[in-house]
C-alpha cells in the first residue's frame, strides 16, 4: 500500500492523534519549573486543540495554526539550554525535534491556503524536515550507546548494527530531502522507519511501564514526527502526479 496518493490525509491524521496525545501526556504528568509552568500547560493545550482540530478538512487550517504556534512556544524554549550548554548536543536535539513538530504544522497550514502554490511547501518541508533528520542522525551517532540500548535485543543481527544503521538511513534521507534527490522515496522510508521505531521501541515500552511519563511522552513525539514526514511524502506524492 503506497504511503502518498492524491488527496491523501494520512499523514495529517496520525499527526494530530500523536500531537494530540502528546498535549495529553503534558498536561496530566505536569512537572515542569514553576516559572515555565503556565506557559507550558497553555502550550500542551493548544496541542490537544489543534491535534483535535487537524483531524478535519473543515478546522485543520486552524488546527494547523494553532499547533504551529504551541510548537514555536516549544522551540522557543529550548533555546535557554542551548545557550546554557553549546556543546552539550541533547539540547540541539531537542531544538530540532521540535523544529520537526513546527515544520508539520506549518506544511498543514501552507497547504490548505490558497495564497501558496503547492511548490513552496514542498520546499519548505524538505529544507526543514532535511535539517532536522540531519540532527537525529547526528544525535544517535553522538550517544550510539543509548540508541542501541533502545533497539530490541530479540532483533537480529544485534543491538549495535541497527543503531549504526538507522544513523545512517537518516544521514541519507537528510541528503536526499536537502539536494531534492529522491526525496519522495526518501520521505516514505523516513516516515516508515519511525513508524516502525514507534511500534517496536517505545509500545514495548509502554506497555511494560504504563505509568512513565518519559515513555508515554517519547512515543507520541516519535508518531508526531513520523506524521511531519508522512505530510511530506503525501504533498510529495500529490505533486509528482500534478
Amino acid at each position: 500500500m503506497s504511503l502518498s496518493a492524491p488527496g491523501s490525509h494520512f499523514g495529517r491524521r496520525v499527526f494530530g492523534v500523536a500531537t494530540l496525545a502528546s498535549g495529553l501526556t503534558v498536561l496530566i504528568w505536569h512537572s515542569h519549573s514553576r516559572h515555565l509552568s503556565y506557559i507550558v500547560f497553555a502550550a500542551a493545550a493548544a496541542q490537544v486543540l489543534g491535534g483535535a482540530a487537524i483531524l478535519y478538512h473543515w478546522t485543520a487550517k486552524t488546527g494547523a495554526a494553532v499547533l504551529g504556534a504551541a510548537y514555536l512556544v516549544f522551540v522557543l524554549l529550548c533555546v535557554p539550554g542551548i545557550l546554557a550548554h553549546p556543546r552539550i548536543y541533547n539540547s540541539w536535539g531537542n531544538f530540532f525535534e521540535q523544529l520537526s513538530l513546527l515544520t508539520g504544522a506549518a506544511l498543514v497550514y501552507l497547504r490548505l491556503s490558497s495564497a501558496w502554490s503547492p511548490e513552496t511547501p514542498n520546499r519548505i518541508g524538505r529544507i526543514f524536515l532535511g535539517i532536522c533528520t540531519a540532527s537525529f542522525a547526528t544525535e544517535q551517532a553522538l550517544y550510539l550507546g543509548a540508541t542501541a540500548s533502545l533497539v530490541p535485543k530479540w532483533l537480529p543481527p544485534s543491538q549495535v548494527f541497527w543503531a549504526v544503521a538507522t544513523t545512517v538511513f537518516f544521514a541519507l534521507a537528510a541528503v536526499a530531502l536537502l539536494a531534492n534527490r529522491m526525496a519522495l522515496l526518501a520521505a516514505r522510508l523516513l516516515t516508515m522507519m519511525l513508524v516502525i521505531f514507534g511500534l517496536l521501541v517505545w509500545v514495548p515500552l509502554v506497555l511494560s511501564a504504563p505509568h512513565s511519563h518519559a515513555n508515554w511522552s517519547e512515543i507520541a513525539e516519535t508518531f508526531a514526527i513520523a506524521g511531519t514526514a508522512w505530510i511530506l511524502a503525501d504533498l510529495l506524492g500529490e505533486y509528482r502526479k500534478t
